[in-house]
């Protein structure tokens, strides 16, 4: 039980025992106290002055007599108008170290019997992966791992949009412009080749815009089953998946389920149609079909162009139907950027027009852009940071930090190679994960690889160094072991604290779909448990049970940055 979960049982306890009130434990307030009063934790007793018919300062006397004289638990208590602040007895946070001592925090919380599933990364077929697919698949996979570890059934997917006027484009200057060229030919790797073929595009478009002419004829040709176009088509895409496959093979990413949006869009072509027998659709005189949603506050929208051919809401409205059909899913999640908070918008209200009940179980989860020092990235001008290109750099910048430092002189080469990617990933991912989702950030390569401050690398450090003391220890024949007798001191009491506080954060990351919550969680307890080593003899201490008391204090710090790190997708070294 939570230390603010077991005050507030207590106190509605003493209520009832000194004022004959029946109060649910839950509706209590129980706060962590101010640093600048005694205490470990806060009753507001405000609220219950109608309860004790007494002043805020008599019914915190009473109330916190009570407890002290009935709960040994509870050791003192101060007044401070109507807050009574409580401390907890060194016997309840030994007790609550040796639960901690030998919890499993890389195990889910209790089921909470709901099936979810997430949509991220997404990528077009016509160029690579860059930093904003970064932070997109970083995001999801994450927002995935910490669904799951708050008890939730988790469906990994990606919709793959390989067909569309975007392809086409890509398509129509390979043909044009390329003269044959394959990533063999060309020693680059697919979705890299595919990506220059689109920028080359936005310059032919430039020299002569009669071009999208072409573009679209070949759309068409490609929906009417053209063997020649299907075949470019084909042969394109499966470049591209083989560079993906290479790219998120490096950023740890998977997928339980991968849609294509040429399967798709065939669906919401149906829907589209029981739109038109419902009469929530309408034709205009050139064939195309539009959803009017003024009447809602905003604009008409395509659903058919007037050649039949199909726009990304048309495979939304069809992919999100066979879903829910498919899993009978509780909510489903689309990971998706900022600059499309309109799209969503207008998906869930036409889902509810076609009558689709679940329509309410859609959430956006609508992130801010990624941009660079020099700027905002754009892909038609070549103008991204490749993903590719980003982890080597890591990689690179990695090397260099941890070579300056002279700890590894007696590791394998291949060793020091699988290090520096753990710390160089490391970087990447915890600078992108520790900002809000929904905030816009700024990414600095050099920045995220800093030793110190809220970085991937201090929190691995961290991690290393607790390895480092309980290697030692081990060598002289000790164990972690928490002794009941033993005395801990503030900052010892302040750790346990925040590994009992693990579970909660938990929860409340996934209930916010913030993976932020638990980095700077991470960034918070690595940061006190240095402060803990700087000023703590650990190995020093002459008396043996303080000693493995201590030991089993740090191995679970150990192990809850391992389970909270996991969520981010991040590996934490034994050594750096």
């Amino acid at each position: 039980m939570y230390a603010e979960e077991f005050i507030a049982l207590k106190a509605s306890e003493a209520l009832k025992a000194l004022y004959g009130a029946e109060i649910d434990p839950s509706t209590l307030q129980v706060p962590a106290t101010r640093k600048e009063f005694e205490g470990d934790y806060t009753l507001l007793v405000f609220p219950l002055l109608k309860l004790t018919r007494k002043g805020p300062e008599q019914s915190c006397e009473q109330i916190g007599s009570y407890l002290v004289s009935n709960c040994p638990e509870i050791s003192s208590f101060n007044t401070v108008k109507g807050f009574l602040n409580l401390s907890l007895s060194n016997t309840f946070w030994v007790e609550n170290l040796q639960e901690a001592s030998t919890k499993d925090f890389s195990a889910p919380l209790s089921s909470t019997g709901r099936r979810i599933m997430v949509e991220f990364s997404s990528p077009n077929t016509n160029k690579p992966l860059h930093l904003g697919h970064v932070r997109n698949n970083l995001l999801g996979a994450s927002v995935s791992n910490l669904l799951k570890a708050a008890g939730n059934e988790v469906i990994k997917t990606t919709l793959v949009n390989d067909r569309g006027v975007h392809i086409c484009k890509s398509m129509y200057a390979w043909q044009q412009r390329f003269n044959g060229a394959t990533p063999e030919s060309s020693g680059k790797k697919g979705d890299h080749l595919v990506g220059d073929c689109y920028v080359e595009f936005a310059k032919m478009e430039k020299e002569d815009p009669s071009v999208m002419e072409k573009v679209h004829e070949m759309l068409v040709k490609w929906e009417e089953g053209d063997p020649e176009v299907r075949k470019l088509w084909e042969m394109m895409n499966s470049w591209v998946f083989e560079g993906f496959e290479q790219t998120y093979k490096a950023l740890g990413i998977t997928f339980d389920k991968t849609y294509y949006e040429h399967d798709t869009y065939l669906l919401g072509k149906e829907l589209v149609q029981r739109g038109l027998d419902m009469g929530v659709f309408v034709k205009d005189p050139d064939g195309s079909v539009w959803c009017d949603l003024t009447a809602d506050g905003l604009d008409r929208k395509l659903l058919l162009r007037s050649d039949g051919t199909s726009v990304y809401i048309t495979q939304d409205l069809g992919t999100a139907e066979r879903r829910f059909s498919e899993y009978k899913l509780d909510s489903h999640i689309y990971v998706v950027g900022d600059e499309q908070n309109y799209h969503f918008q207008v998906l869930k209200l036409i889902l509810k027009k076609l009558g689709f009940d679940w329509a309410d179980q859609i959430y956006h989860l609508s992130y801010g852009m990624v941009e660079l020092p020099e700027g905002k990235m754009k892909s038609r001008e070549g103008t991204v940071v490749d993903a590719d290109d980003l982890i080597e750099k890591m990689y690179q910048e990695a090397r260099e930090s941890s070579e300056e430092s002279g700890k590894l002189e007696d590791m394998s080469p291949e060793e020091k190679d699988r290090l520096y990617s753990m710390i160089g990933l490391g970087a990447l991912k915890y600078f992108i994960l520790k900002v809000d989702p929904k905030k816009k950030m700024l990414f600095n390569p050099k920045e995220s690889i800093d030793f110190n401050g809220n970085t991937g690398p201090f929190i691995q450090y961290t991690h290393a160094r607790i390895c480092s003391i309980l290697r030692k220890a081990a060598e002289k024949g000790l164990k972690p072991e928490v002794s009941a007798e033993v005395s801990l001191s503030p900052k010892e009491i302040r750790l346990v604290k925040l590994l009992q506080s693990y579970p909660r954060k938990v929860k409340e990351a996934a209930d916010a779909l913030s993976p932020a919550l638990v980095a700077n969680y991470c960034y918070e307890l690595s940061k006190e448990f240095n402060q803990y080593y700087h000023d703590t003899p650990i190995l020093k201490e002459s008396s043996a049970p303080l000693l493995c008391s201590r030991l089993a204090l740090i191995s679970a710090i150990a192990a809850v940055l391992r389970g909270a790190m996991n969520i981010l997708g991040i590996e934490l070294p034994d050594r750096m």
